[in-house]
C-alpha cells in the first residue's frame, strides 16, 4: 500500500504509488529550498536550470523560479493558488489540508492537479527518522523535517538545503543601538538570548522594535520581535534535532549538503557552495546546455564512455535456461504480437517518426516472437555440466 494517495472532496482516496519514483542508479539529488534570506544571494537562476529537481517549502523561492515538488505545513490560506493550480508542480500536502480552499477560489485543495497527500507520525525518534517500513511522514512540526522525509521515501539521497539560513540574525540598526548599551551578538547566538541581554542592559524591546526588523525571509515578509525571537530558537531546534538523526541519516544513505552560507547547518553537516554542487550535479548527470543533436538521428551503435570494457547481461545466478526458479515473480508479460507492425524498410531499418531511418536489429517474420525474457548468449551457450546449471537443477 502506497504511502501517498489522492483524496477527494467525497472523502474517497486513491493510492499514488509515488515510492522510490526519483531514484536512479547514482543515487538522485534534489534541491531542498527554504525560504531564508541568503537564497536571494544565491545563483537561482543556475538552481534552476539544473537538471535536478526543485523541491521548495512553503513560500520559498517566490519571485525567483518555480518548483518541481513542493510542501507545505502551515494552514493552505498562507500560501499561492498558481502553486496549487499549477499542474506541472507536484504537490505533498497533509491529509488534514485536504479540504481547505484554495486562495482566492471556492476549490478545495483536494482538487487541485498533481496534489497527494499522506498521513504524519508525532511519535518519530532520531534512531528511525528515516525508514521505509514507516507508513506515515514524521512531524516534528517544521516543514523542513517533513520535506526531508518526502524526499526520501521518493528516493532522493542527496539533498542540497539551500535557503536553509535556519537563523535570524539581528539587523544593523538593531546591533548598532545594542551596541551603545554594551551589548555585542555573536553570530550562531540565539536570538532571545541577544534580546535578553538587551534588557538586562536597560535596552528595552519596544526600543528595539521601532528600528528596521530583522531579516526573516527572501520576499520581504516582516514579524513582530518576539515572534521573530521564538522563530529562530523553533529553527535552532530543528537544527538539534537533525544533528541527533544524523546516524540514522547515514544507515539511510541520505546525504544531506548545505549550500546555503553561514547556516546553523554547516555547524554540523557537510557545506558546499551552489557552484560546487553544480559541477558535481553535471558530472554525474550532464549538461543538457551542452549536449548535441546533429547527427544523433542516425546513430545505431550504444554510446558509452571511451575506454568501457565489454559488457554482457546475465541471468540472476538462480535462473536455469528455462528461467526463473519456481515461485519468483515476473514482470508481466509485453503484448509483443498485438501491437501495430512498426514501419520497416527492405533494409531492415525502422522509421524514427519521419525524420529518417534508424538501423536497429529487427525481428526477421519467420522468427518466433521474441521471449519475455531474452537471455544473453554467453549463458545459453554453458555446458550441461556447467556448476551453475548443475545447481540451478
Amino acid at each position: 500500500m502506497s504511502l501517498f494517495y489522492r483524496l477527494h472532496t467525497d472523502r474517497t482516496r486513491t493510492p499514488a504509488l509515488l515510492e522510490d519514483s526519483f531514484a536512479g542508479p547514482t543515487g538522485s539529488a534534489c534541491w531542498l529550498v527554504g525560504g531564508g534570506p541568503s537564497l536571494g544571494q544565491l545563483p537561482h537562476a543556475e538552481i534552476a536550470a539544473s537538471p535536478i529537481p526543485k523541491l521548495c517549502v512553503n513560500l520559498a523561492g517566490s519571485r525567483l523560479f518555480r518548483p518541481d515538488l513542493w510542501t507545505s505545513y502551515d494552514p493552505s490560506t498562507r500560501f499561492h493558488r498558481t502553486v496549487y493550480l499549477d499542474p506541472r508542480i507536484l504537490k505533498f500536502v497533509h491529509e488534514r489540508r485536504a479540504l481547505d480552499l484554495v486562495p482566492g477560489t471556492t476549490y478545495k485543495v483536494c482538487d487541485c492537479p498533481s496534489t497527494v497527500f499522506f498521513p504524519r507520525d508525532v511519535r518519530r525518534g532520531y534512531a528511525d527518522f528515516l525508514s521505509p517500513a514507516h507508513t506515515a511522514i514524521a512531524d516534528w512540526s517544521d516543514s523542513l523535517i517533513q520535506a526531508i522525509d518526502i524526499a526520501y521515501r521518493l528516493g532522493f539521497r542527496t539533498i542540497y538545503l539551500a535557503g536553509a539560513d535556519m537563523q535570524i540574525h539581528p539587523s544593523p540598526p538593531q546591533l548598532k543601538l545594542a551596541r551603545r548599551h554594551g551589548v555585542h551578538y555573536s553570530s550562531g547566538g540565539l536570538l532571545q538570548d541577544f534580546f535578553r541581554d538587551c534588557e538586562q542592559a536597560g535596552l528595552s524591546l519596544e526600543e528595539l522594535a521601532r528600528t528596521a526588523p530583522a531579516s526573516h525571509y527572501h520576499f520581504g515578509e516582516t514579524r513582530p520581535l518576539r515572534t521573530t525571537a521564538n522563530a529562530d530558537q523553533h529553527y535552532f531546534r530543528v537544527v538539534q534535532a537533525l544533528r541527533l538523526s544524523r546516524r540514522n541519516l547515514a544507515l539511510a544513505g541520505v546525504r544531506l549538503i548545505s549550500v546555503t552560507p553561514d547556516s546553523r547547518l554547516n555547524d554540523h553537516f557537510p557545506y558546499q557552495s551552489v557552484r560546487q554542487a553544480l559541477r558535481d550535479i553535471r558530472r554525474t548527470i550532464g549538461d543538457p546546455a551542452c549536449e548535441p543533436v546533429r547527427g544523433l538521428y542516425s546513430r545505431t551503435a550504444p554510446r558509452v564512455p571511451a575506454g568501457t570494457g565489454v559488457m554482457r547481461d546475465y541471468r540472476p545466478h538462480r535462473w536455469t535456461a528455462s528461467g526463473p526458479p519456481a515461485g519468483s515473480r515476473r514482470a508481466p508479460a509485453a503484448p509483443h504480437d498485438d501491437q501495430p507492425p512498426i514501419p520497416q524498410h527492405d533494409d531492415q531499418e525502422y522509421l524514427v517518426e519521419e525524420e529518417g531511418p534508424v538501423r536497429l536489429a529487427a525481428r526477421q517474420p519467420s522468427q518466433p516472437p521474441t521471449p519475455h525474457h531474452p537471455q544473453p548468449a554467453a549463458f545459453d551457450q554453458l555446458p550441461a555440466d556447467h556448476p551453475q546449471l548443475q545447481e540451478d537443477g
